[in-house]
């Protein structure tokens, strides 16, 4: 595939799991990428050596803290004069337990907004101020199930924070198009990845609720997300696209 040649697509948490899936495919569908991550270590690396990615295109940003979604965009300008999409996947899940000791409470609510909504409201406001000098662009957000039906009572700040998502997607989307800057959600269930349950019974429960009988795999998210981006359907500017094997139809 080779819908994305002479694009420069920059993905956030691009180390493992969804996001290096996405990585991955969008390097083959022709795009030159920027990665971002955490922190420097190995499984940055692998992708980028993988894919042939310069290290001068990855960058190391700990979406936790303030500006860092302001500071990211600004190193990936320095790494390519031009960005023409962006992938928001970098996320935390952090138990926002009801029982929880006040502290720990507001902790999990403040670092799962600052990572899950914060960080990529800043890239995207960023990215809409390049994209409109550039003449247009595209952001995909990795949503979430959960934001649309909720979570488990612990994952209530988790659940929050990807129903934001949606919304701010939806909003840019409507307020942009004329503009030719578009914005999508991908929005999976359980995915193959570390955050998927590895208690057998946990496992059980979460497969018995998938009419497909599986979970998602990494793969199929990154195929969605490849497809958005290569602007194929810019009519479907605005739209949530579940991948959760008919677990929650809406």
């Amino acid at each position: 595939m080779t819908g994305l040649r002479g694009k420069t697509v920059l993905v956030t948490g691009a180390s493992r799991g969804i996001g290096a899936a996405i990585a991955r495919q969008t390097a083959d569908a022709g795009a030159s990428l920027i990665l971002h991550a955490t922190a420097e270590g190995p499984a940055i690396e692998d992708v980028a050596l993988e894919r042939k990615i310069p290290r001068s295109r990855l960058i190391f940003e700990d979406l936790s803290a303030p500006e860092a979604g302001f500071r990211l965009f600004e190193k990936a300008l320095a790494a390519a004069p031009r960005i023409d999409a962006v992938v928001n996947n970098a996320g935390i899940y952090v138990s926002s337990g009801l029982t929880a000791p006040r502290a720990e409470w507001r902790d999990a609510w403040s670092k799962t907004n600052a990572v899950n909504v914060q960080a990529p409201a800043d890239i995207s406001c960023a990215a809409i101020a390049h994209f409109r000098a550039a003449g247009g662009g595209v952001v995909v957000n990795i949503a979430s199930r959960a934001g649309h039906r909720g979570d488990a009572i612990d994952g209530a700040a988790y659940a929050a924070s990807k129903g934001a998502i949606l919304a701010m997607t939806k909003t840019f989307a409507r307020a942009l198009a004329a503009e030719n800057i578009l914005f999508y959600a991908v929005a999976p269930g359980w995915v193959e990845t570390r955050m998927a349950p590895k208690d057998v019974e946990a496992r059980r429960k979460a497969v018995a609720d998938i009419p497909l009988g599986r979970v998602a795999t990494p793969e199929e998210v990154a195929a969605m997300t490849v497809f958005l981006l290569s602007g194929a359907c810019a009519s479907a500017t605005g739209a949530t696209f579940d991948i959760n094997g008919a677990s929650y139809v809406r």
